[in-house]
């Protein structure tokens, strides 16, 4: 997995803020390839609540971590809780790390 420490912690506390403690975050995509370089961030969230899985709080989540990581691109997949999984949502949880 192609992120350090700081931003792993980075990603998790800014999550935890805006989705929820009970939120659970995955790195898929080129990141977790340690043989790659470059690359985007691209996280796939699923929020505690229903409530919380919102655009807004989506763009406050993505202002925040650009605030912490510098400027990068990331790229962020937000579903509820209990949600019917898409193509993509199989693919993040089959290949990605929880954070």
């Amino acid at each position: 997995m192609r992120l350090t420490g700081a931003e792993v912690e980075a990603i998790r506390s800014c999550a935890r803020r805006h989705f929820g403690e009970g939120c659970v975050v995955r790195l898929f995509g080129s990141r977790t390839d340690d043989a790659l370089r470059g690359g985007d961030i691209d996280l796939h969230v699923e929020a505690d609540r229903p409530d919380r899985a919102h655009l807004s709080n989506e763009l406050a989540f993505r202002a925040d971590l650009q605030d912490r990581l510098g400027e990068q691109r990331i790229d962020v997949i937000l579903r509820p809780p209990a949600y019917t999984p898409r193509t993509i949502d199989r693919v993040a949880i089959q290949t990605g790390v929880a954070l």
